[in-house]
């Protein structure tokens, strides 16, 4: 059964519960689980969540997941590949934990970064963000303009499932959006069945259609449809 269930695993996750009672059993079945990995898919990626970390008190709650972390690593003795998160669903964290882990899921990460670097300094941009088009996840960003909130991401992400859902609601289909102002613009727009880009801009300089061709453009060099 074990060997059924653990060969040729590519990524695993696991998630650890903060406020369960049974500590030890829960650590117990973790190291069950990485020896089996270990036995038949030693190259596994293993992701571990700790979550319900909002019901930690806030002076003590780094320190608590530390401590936590301190015991997972040392249970992966260096031999898989294993990453931690605190999470909850009440903050950025968990929209964090699984951007990183969606990110590790695609292949040619680097060429896409690639792309999309090159893509932002031709189009005069100050961030490009690549989302997975359904749960609007970040697969991939390039920055030529520095921001200082951390959790735009996912504040944009919620905002955009948002509209979506009235799109439906509307019988309407999301095809894409243009958010402007004096200081800065936002173009949304489908860059495969699967993707959507964003480009923000904050130069006077960019237009909408330059801008709305350079993806068309950078939709055909990455020959996507």
């Amino acid at each position: 059964m074990r060997d059924h269930i653990f060969r040729s695993v590519e990524l695993l996750i696991y998630v650890f519960d903060i406020e369960s009672d049974e500590e030890g059993s829960d650590f117990a079945q973790y190291a069950e689980v990485l020896e089996a990995l270990e036995q038949h898919s030693p190259d596994a990626r293993v992701y571990v969540l700790v979550h319900k970390m909002d019901l930690v008190r806030d002076e003590v709650r780094e320190e608590v997941f530390n401590e936590r972390k301190e015991s997972i690593m040392e249970l992966a003795r260096g031999q898989l590949r294993v990453s931690c998160f605190a999470t909850s669903i009440w903050d950025e964290t968990l929209y964090r934990a699984w951007s990183h882990i969606v990110h590790s899921l695609v292949p040619n990460t680097t060429k896409l970064e690639s792309h999309l670097n090159e893509f932002c300094k031709k189009s005069n941009a100050d961030e490009v963000v690549l989302f997975e088009s359904t749960t609007f996840l970040v697969i991939a960003t390039a920055t030529c303009t520095p921001h200082s909130d951390a959790h735009r991401f996912e504040k944009i992400s919620n905002i955009t499932k948002q509209f979506k859902l009235s799109c439906r609601k509307a019988h309407a289909q999301f095809e894409g959006m243009v958010l402007q102002n004096s200081h800065i613009t936002m173009i949304f727009s489908i860059l495969s069945k699967n993707t959507t880009i964003m480009v923000v801009a904050s130069h006077a300089n960019v237009h909408e259609a330059a801008t709305s061709a350079n993806i068309a453009q950078l939709r055909q060099r990455m020959d996507l449809k």
